[in-house]
């Protein structure tokens, strides 16, 4: 007897699973090794069965926690629902402000937002600066064209007076070779034929003086224009490796002010510092909708709490029903079917576990012989 009761002492524990266990009639109890399998699964079944019911029976009374605070505040005065209603329409502003935030299309990049806010102070001036180093960048290069045009014709000109010089060069041989011949003709007049040239040597020689005088003027003031051309040059050159070394400059100056501020060009910035004052805005009024929705909630907490609510922050993540009496319907609804669903499931693991225990119970009635074996397992059990 004593048997029967440890046996019956065990299964005082309630179980929630169904057992796959085949019934006794498919269990040969002859076979030792079949037999005590057959215990271990029952045995197994009913010690899961204690636990889901466990987990189950705090599912129930944490369900059943959430209906009565929905009665606490269903029988509040409509002075109270309508001061948690305020608190919550607050809340809920404040909630929706912050989510649209969220879901909005950013303007910028975190990376440049940071990069902008850590030099905000000195924004503006580097747009400006960036600005004027551009529009400088434009007129050095336009002034670089025109130098270069300007060397360019004065190189020309050099090169055509240089050929002028040459030509006035050949003149003059020209000029002399022809004198010669004209003085070997006269005379061979002369001598040869015996006729008076007098006026023929005067006449060529005259020629020849004047010609030659008029090439050599000439000449002289092609080399003075060329000793100006060359000067021009000159000028010309020192003023454009002037103008190089201020674009080089500005160059480098651009190129700082460009990484400084993470951009391609002064447009590019200045369109950033657009977008980030519209994005500081908006981060300011998220911040400012973050703490008011922080402030609201804790006033929603703590008015909750002073009318018995168990689990006011719960409420947080469903104000609209304090707003709208059809939500709060629809959220007691639902927990009465929740609370509904845990009990079936409840007493049907109790159901299991019963019939466990009542086969256990009959095996150790009708084959006494097993009773023993039923202890030790269950000795077992208790042990592990």
């Amino acid at each position: 007897m004593n048997i029967f009761k440890k046996i019956i002492s065990f299964f005082s524990k309630d179980g929630e699973k169904e057992p796959d266990i085949a019934g006794r009639d498919k269990v040969d109890l002859s076979d030792p090794q079949e037999r005590s399998r057959y215990f271990m699964d029952c045995l197994d079944q009913m010690e899961e069965s204690s636990r889901e019911v466990e987990l189950l029976a705090g599912e129930y009374q944490l369900v059943t926690d959430y209906l009565t605070d929905v009665d606490e505040i269903d029988e509040l005065p409509d002075g109270k629902k309508a001061e948690l209603a305020g608190i919550a329409t607050s809340l809920t502003t404040y909630s929706a402000e912050m989510q649209k935030y969220r879901e909005r299309k950013s303007r910028m990049t975190d990376i440049e937002y940071y990069t902008l806010k850590k030099r905000e102070h000195e924004v503006e001036e580097g747009i400006q600066k960036i600005r004027e180093a551009e529009k400088y960048a434009v007129a050095v290069k336009k002034d670089l064209r025109r130098l270069d045009g300007e060397r360019q014709a004065r190189l020309f000109r050099k090169t055509e007076n240089n050929r002028n010089m040459n030509n006035y060069r050949g003149m003059v041989m020209i000029f002399i070779s022809a004198y010669i011949f004209c003085m070997v003709i006269l005379l061979f007049l002369q001598f040869v034929a015996g006729l008076e040239v007098f006026i023929g040597y005067f006449l060529a020689t005259a020629i020849a003086s004047i010609a030659c005088a008029v090439t050599a003027i000439k000449y002289m003031e092609a080399g003075k224009e060329q000793g100006r051309i060359q000067n021009e040059m000159n000028k010309l050159i020192q003023l454009q490796n002037t103008v190089k070394i201020r674009y080089v400059n500005n160059r480098k100056l651009l190129e700082f002010l460009y990484l400084k501020y993470h951009v391609e060009n002064g447009e590019k910035l200045s369109k950033l510092w657009q977008a980030y004052q519209l994005e500081k805005e908006e981060r300011r009024q998220f911040t400012e909708a973050q703490a008011q929705s922080e402030y609201f909630g804790k006033q929603l907490v703590s008015a909750l709490s002073a009318h018995r609510v168990k689990y006011p922050d719960r409420w947080l993540c469903q104000v609209q029903a304090l707003i709208d009496p059809r939500e709060m319907v629809e959220i007691r609804h639902d927990l009465i079917i929740r609370r509904q669903r845990v009990r079936e499931q409840m007493d049907y693991n109790r159901k299991l576990a019963e019939e466990a225990k009542q086969e256990i119970e009959d095996i150790a009635k009708l084959y006494p012989e097993y009773a023993r074996e039923i202890i030790e397992l269950l000795d077992s059990k208790e042990n592990n």
